[in-house]
């Protein structure tokens, strides 16, 4: 028995025609799984799904856009989700919202909300709409992307570490409540990987070179390298794995 194989497994990824999203779908994909791509834009999301399927067969993904920010839009993403596959064995709460760099003094009300709703009230609902069916089954893996900024201190991005600490107690709780019903709920923290949503944080080639020589690893993360841990995850090799936080980012925070 592969203890990674994900054939049967339906897989639904937020925040995925991208980064660390398309990678953990893609990679679903090969491990056998029929996988939801979703994302705020349409074409960016069948782009993704046209090469999962050519490498996988046709039927293998399907896109429907979503804004986490809209509860319509993530019912109608569980909904579509369910119509056209039947069923959601696996979520993944990968999207997320950082508009403002700086202390936190200087953020407004707007931008602290956003984030706040986004990256926690967001994940909540989405697994509110997941989780009964999965309940009734007695069988199912969520996952929620968080980041080491929920471990520690930031005077840069310190609203999103908040909201990323909250998401690691939001899954805890949810194991607790989800584990008599064999739901898994875990989270990933990943350390600085290089995609689009954290080029603010590695495109300075001078604050680069001070990351990677700080880093065990000496060097930043791929978002492929987060995509196995989600597989891993969502895989019979985690069975008896439930309200964990898994960092994955080369030894940083050590």
């Amino acid at each position: 028995m592969n203890l990674f194989d994900l054939k049967g497994q339906v897989a639904v990824i937020t925040g995925s025609s991208r980064g660390i999203g398309r990678a953990i779908a893609e990679r679903m994909a090969e491990h056998g799984a029929k996988v939801v791509v979703s994302s705020r834009k349409t074409e960016a999301c069948q782009a993704v799904v046209d090469v999962i399927n050519q490498r996988h067969g046709a039927g293998s993904a399907i896109a429907v856009t979503a804004n986490i920010s809209s509860k319509t839009d993530l019912q109608n993403l569980v909904t579509t989700a369910k119509s056209h596959f039947g069923k959601i064995d696996i979520l993944v709460c990968n999207a997320a919202s950082n508009p403002y760099y700086g202390p936190q003094a200087g953020i407004t009300d707007d931008q602290f909300r956003k984030i706040l709703d986004n990256n926690i009230v967001a994940n909540h609902w989405l697994i509110s709409m997941v989780a009964p069916d999965m309940i009734e089954r007695r069988s199912g893996s969520i996952t929620i992307v968080s980041s080491i900024g929920g471990l520690r201190g930031s005077s840069i991005i310190g609203a999103y570490c908040i909201s990323k600490a909250a998401d690691m107690q939001l899954a805890r709780n949810l194991a607790v409540e989800f584990g008599p019903h064999n739901v898994r709920v875990n989270c990933i923290a990943p350390g600085l990987i290089r995609t689009d949503f954290a080029r603010a944080l590695w495109e300075d080639e001078a604050l680069l070179r001070h990351r990677e020589e700080t880093i065990p690893l000496r060097r930043i993360g791929e978002p492929d390298e987060i995509a196995g841990t989600a597989v891993f995850l969502a895989s019979k090799a985690a069975s008896f794995i439930t309200g964990q936080n898994l960092v994955v980012d080369g030894g940083n925070t050590i």
